[in-house]
Parts: structure tokens; sequence; C-alpha cells
């Protein structure tokens, strides 16, 4: 048995252990909280995100199974103010269409958390973990749990007072640090599966795809903005903003800096120039990257990030231009090009996460 092997042999035959299992259980991780976005995303949309008012971790996994329950849980729904405000017509049917969803959303996070643990549990049997992956895998689980609860804080924060959504910096908050957990599983799960002699020397490349991931970090904070405010229909033409390139009433607010993150034209106008920027400057990375000869995965792959911010910008720019028919309570091309947006930012994001992974300085 493992244990009973003297320490030099444990250590050799824990170094000759693959990887790969565990590289692939990051990846399937991955795959879930993509998913899991697309889900917050969809109950965003479907204004779902309300309809569940308490936060049971253990009992709240099985939905109402009668209708005494579902009565029970609709009349606990119309105590909130977002039935009070808006959903006054609201029957039971209704009801249970939103419940579906941020039901739905929080046992996909639970399943999350079964297939991260049961695995991990086996691998930690076999003695497959590393001592460099013991860092790695702390950081996972406090992100996981982390991000569990500023869901809460997010949900909680439209259940008071004269709210009808939850609020927006809530919500990018939320947004932004799953973005956060899905970018470190993945770069954890490269770290597994890249060998260091596999990545490709291009110092400047590299320096700038770091740059063009911090400004896409701020343009989806901004896009979350924009989500958690509905502001697409408060300027939906294109390519200029209500009449104008650079609109009047930027600061309008009183505040000043206020208005960078409250005021829904200075929101439009932020959100649409970072996009452009991000479209130039993925533009000269890519040229950079087509001068550069790597692997073949690497030459097969490089062409991702362009691909998936000409995507973005397209998807941007339809959704802004469906926005005006949007239909409360249901679900139409807006809500299509708006999920589809969400989904390409996340690949966009992950395409350029690869390719700073796979570059190195010297």
């Amino acid at each position: 048995m493992l244990l009973l092997l003297p320490l030099p042999e444990m250590k050799q035959n824990l170094s000759q252990r693959s990887d790969k299992p565990v590289a692939i259980w990051l990846l399937v991780g991955v795959g879930m909280i993509i998913v899991q976005i697309v889900l917050g995303g969809i109950t965003r949309l479907t204004g779902s995100g309300l309809s569940i008012t308490e936060w049971n971790v253990v009992t709240g996994t099985l939905p109402p199974l009668n209708e005494q329950q579902w009565i029970a849980e609709f009349d606990k729904y119309r105590q909130t103010p977002q039935f009070n405000l808006l959903n006054t017509d609201f029957t039971l049917a209704d009801f249970k269409f939103i419940f579906f969803w941020e039901w739905f959303h929080r046992l996909w996070a639970r399943l999350i958390g079964v297939v991260f643990l049961i695995p991990f549990a086996i691998f930690l049997v076999q003695k497959r973990f590393k001592p460099s992956m013991v860092q790695p895998m702390l950081i996972l689980f406090f992100l996981g749990f982390l991000q569990g609860i500023i869901g809460w804080i997010m949900v909680a924060s439209g259940l008071t007072g004269d709210a009808i959504y939850v609020k927006p910096a809530r919500l990018a908050l939320h947004f932004v640090f799953a973005l956060g957990l899905l970018c470190y599983t993945f770069w954890f799960a490269l770290k597994l599966l890249v060998p260091e002699e596999k990545k490709v020397l291009q110092a400047s490349a590299k320096k700038l795809s770091l740059y063009i991931i911090v400004l896409l970090g701020v343009q989806l904070v901004y896009g979350a903005l924009m989500a958690g405010y509905k502001a697409a229909t408060a300027a939906p033409t294109w390519p200029d903003i209500n009449g104008a390139l650079i609109p009047s009433g930027m600061m309008r607010m009183d505040g000043g800096w206020v208005n960078l993150f409250e005021n829904f034209t200075t929101i439009h106008f932020i959100h649409r120039g970072l996009a452009y920027l991000l479209f130039v400057l993925v533009i000269v990375l890519s040229v950079k990257l087509y001068k550069t000869n790597g692997s073949s995965l690497f030459n097969k792959t490089r062409w991702l990030p362009l691909l998936f911010v000409s995507m973005q910008l397209l998807l941007g720019v339809l959704a802004v231009l469906s926005s005006l028919k949007i239909v409360p309570n249901q679900w139409g091309p807006f809500e299509w090009l708006a999920q589809l947006h969400q989904l390409v930012a996340m690949l966009l994001l992950l395409s350029l996460v690869w390719v700073l992974y796979v570059l190195k300085r010297r």
C-alpha cells in the first residue's frame, strides 16, 4: 500500500500519478459554471430572481410537491415589493413559471457542489493531489462559498422597500465573482494539462492579452449594470446614442461620479466605447498571434479571441436594436440575443485566458 512505502518512494509514486483526471474534473466544473451563469441570465431575463424569498440550503432542494405547498410559496412571494408594485396580476401558474427558473438556478449550484465534493473526496483517498494543488483547491472552495453568499445578498436586496428587482451593483458583483471562479478553475486546469515546454514565447502579446482581460473585466461590469438597470431601451439606436455619438445628459445626475454607475446614458456610452476599444485591441493581439509560430494547438486556437469579440460586438448591436420589441413576461428576440451576448462574453474571456496562459515572456 502507498501509506507503507518509504517517504522517497511515496513522493515518486505521487509524482508519477497522472494529473489528467483532476484536470478533466476541473474542466467539467468549467462547463457547469458556464451553464450556471447562463441560467442566471435566464433567471434575470424572465424576472424570476425574487420568486424564492428564502435561502434554505438543504430543505430548498426540492420544489413544492403539492398544491398546498405551492400556495404557501406564492403567499410568500405576494409579500414582496415585486409582486405588489409590478406583478399584481400574477396567477399561480405565472408564479410557477418564475419559481422554476430560480429554483433550477439554485439546484444547479447545488449540483456543482456535489460534482466538486465527491471527486474531491475520491482523489483525496487516491492521494492524487500533489502539494502544489493544495492552495488552488482552497481558493476554489473559498470562491465557491463566497459566490453563494453574494448570491443571497443580491436576492435579499430586492425583497425590501420599494425594490422590484435586485440592486444592479450587487448583480454586477455576483456576475463578476462568478466569472472570477470560472477563470480560476480554467486556469487551474490549464496548469495541469499544458506543460511549460508547450508554451509559446511572445512577451508583447502576453502583456497585451493581460491588459485586454483587465479592460474586458471593466466592460463586463458595465454589461451587468446594463442588465441590472434594464437600460437597453434607454438608447435603442445604433451607431448613435439617441441621435448623438456623444450624447448630452451624461453628467445630469448630482454627485458627479454617480453618473458613471447609475446614469443610463453614461452607462450606454461607456459600454459601447469599451466594446469598440476591445475590438481594436483584439485585432492588434490577433496580428501578433498570427506572426507567432507555436504548437499545433496554439495555431488552431489563436483566432478564437477575434471570432468571439466580433460576435460579441454584433450581438450587442442587435440586442440594443431589438430592445423596443420587449414584451413583459414573454421570451422574444431581445431575450435570445441578450442571452447569446452573455454566453459569447464568457467564451471571449476564456479564449483570452487561454492566450494569456499559453504565452510566456521568456
